[in-house]
């Protein structure tokens, strides 16, 4: 009998180079015996395959396909998933077209454990919530998760990817994941009783959770099964889920007059969303918008990036889409080009506060590489797919101008692709007696190659600001 110790539930490596001499010197799976270090006895813990057996010369080859079948099942929590792993390896040597048989049962076992790892990774990325823990430069985030799987070394990098410019921890009772703004490391699970305890962050959560509940699609089996109740006491918005289903059955059941006051909160919010454009005011607007699924984007982004600034507005402008730090945010240009636009409308003699600024494309679209997700310029279904909250903004706000800063703004604003320099500089009437002015993205200026055209390009957005300025002096005096 042979007994293999890996160095940890994970090792993929370590179970791969000790399958591969395992196999190479006819070593029958009857006789292997698994385990991770520190769960067999002391007695029990010889040295490696790798310094057992000598390799032989040659080698055999399996499939990317088993591999990638093996990399997911080895994080199972069954114990004798790298003996039935090993056994297919076995196998393949003189059947290379095993894996097609799904009615094998090491395939079906090994292909079930796969689909239980993923189904786990999906639970923790849509359960995570960081909870706040700090202030200011000693910010820190951390989130409680207890996963059925070994999934948190492998699901981290989502998080990186997704959070990146926050430092976290993801506390769970096998390892905790931790992202510094640099790098993940992995460190020893903790006790449940040294979980992070609730803070002010879960009680806006539950707020937002509250405001974008919708009691007209509720669907409780459905909840039941994406949200299952095991994963609730890792939800700051659990303490409500309950209490939001009861309400919902008891207005559809009773009738608005017998249920309690967060039921009688909801259909007043769903009367409000279904009157006419002009009675919508904008936090309406937001709350409804928070739970968007017009097109795919909502999927991968963090947030709804919803417009901001006062209903009263005389000036809407509208950008191409959140960014990277939007998105994050919870906020529309915030980032680098946030901060051009700034500077670009206090040159002009614009008030940022005085005006409405919005997005054609209310979610993030991006590509991952590494830890940096890249920004995807939105396409014309994303666009027309998020055009209503840009046409509900306006006949709540009633601007007498709307500025389009980039081609996808333009696109939005006019209904149609617009070029830039062709329209730009000059008023244009819109319907309802609005103007618009298009100009390019403060992101363009950003950039242009060299210090020269950048200048020359921000002179010229500033000039297009004035124009809004002008319009901003002229309506006042009329009025």
């Amino acid at each position: 009998m042979h007994f293999i110790i890996l160095d940890s539930n994970t090792d993929f490596n370590g179970w791969r180079k000790a399958a591969r001499v395992l196999a190479q010197n006819d070593v029958e799976p009857s006789d292997v015996t698994w385990t991770v270090r520190g769960d067999a006895p002391p007695l029990l813990e010889p040295p490696s395959a790798a310094h057992v057996f000598q390799s032989l010369e040659g080698s055999f080859n399996v499939s990317a396909k088993f591999v990638e079948l093996a990399q997911s099942a080895i994080l199972h929590r069954d114990a004798k998933r790298f003996a039935i792993l090993y056994r297919l390896v076995w196998r393949l040597r003189g059947h290379h077209d095993l894996l097609n048989a799904a009615d094998d049962p090491d395939i079906a076992l090994a292909t079930a454990m796969a689909k239980a790892v993923h189904r786990d990774q999906h639970k923790m990325q849509a359960s995570i919530r960081f909870r706040e823990i700090g202030r200011e430069q000693h910010t820190h985030f951390a989130a409680w998760f207890e996963p059925e799987h070994h999934i948190v070394e492998a699901t981290a990098p989502f998080f990186a990817s997704r959070f990146a410019d926050m430092p976290w921890s993801i506390l769970t009772p096998d390892v905790c994941a931790h992202w510094d703004g640099h790098a993940v490391s992995i460190t020893s699970g903790i006790p449940n009783e040294e979980a992070p305890t609730e803070t002010r962050l879960e009680e806006i959560w539950r707020h937002h959770y509250a405001g974008i509940f919708n009691a007209a699609r509720l669907k409780v089996k459905a909840t039941q099964t994406e949200k299952p109740k095991p994963y609730w006491r890792n939800l700051p918005d659990a303490s409500i889920i309950k209490t939001l289903i009861a309400d919902t059955e008891c207005w559809i059941g009773s009738g608005i007059t017998n249920a309690g006051a967060a039921s009688e909160r909801r259909p007043e919010a769903s009367m409000k969303r279904k009157s006419s454009s002009s009675a919508e005011n904008i936090e309406t607007l937001r709350e409804e918008a928070a739970s968007c699924h017009a097109c795919p984007l909502y999927k991968n982004a963090t947030q709804t990036v919803f417009g901001e600034g006062p209903q009263t507005a005389q000036i809407v402008l509208v950008g191409e889409q959140p960014g990277d730090k939007e998105d994050l945010a919870g906020k529309p240009f915030v980032g680098p080009a946030g901060l051009m636009l700034d500077r670009a409308l206090q040159q002009a003699g614009v008030d940022r506060k005085k005006v409405y600024i919005t997005n054609a494309v209310k979610h993030f679209k991006f590509v991952p590489r590494g830890k940096i997700r890249l920004h995807q310029k939105p396409n014309t279904p994303e666009i027309k797919a998020c055009r209503q909250w840009y046409e509900r903004e306006l006949a709540a706000i009633k601007p007498g101008l709307v500025m389009a800063m980039g081609a996808t703004a333009a696109q939005c604003v006019f209904g149609k692709l617009t070029p830039i320099n062709k329209n730009r500089g000059h008023l244009i009437d819109l319907p309802d007696g609005i103007k618009a002015l298009v100009t390019v993205h403060p992101s363009f200026i950003l950039r242009q190659p060299d210090e020269d055209a950048r200048a020359r390009e921000y002179a010229r957005l500033v000039d297009d600001f004035r124009i809004a300025a002008d319009f901003l002096k002229k309506s006042a005096r009329a009025a």
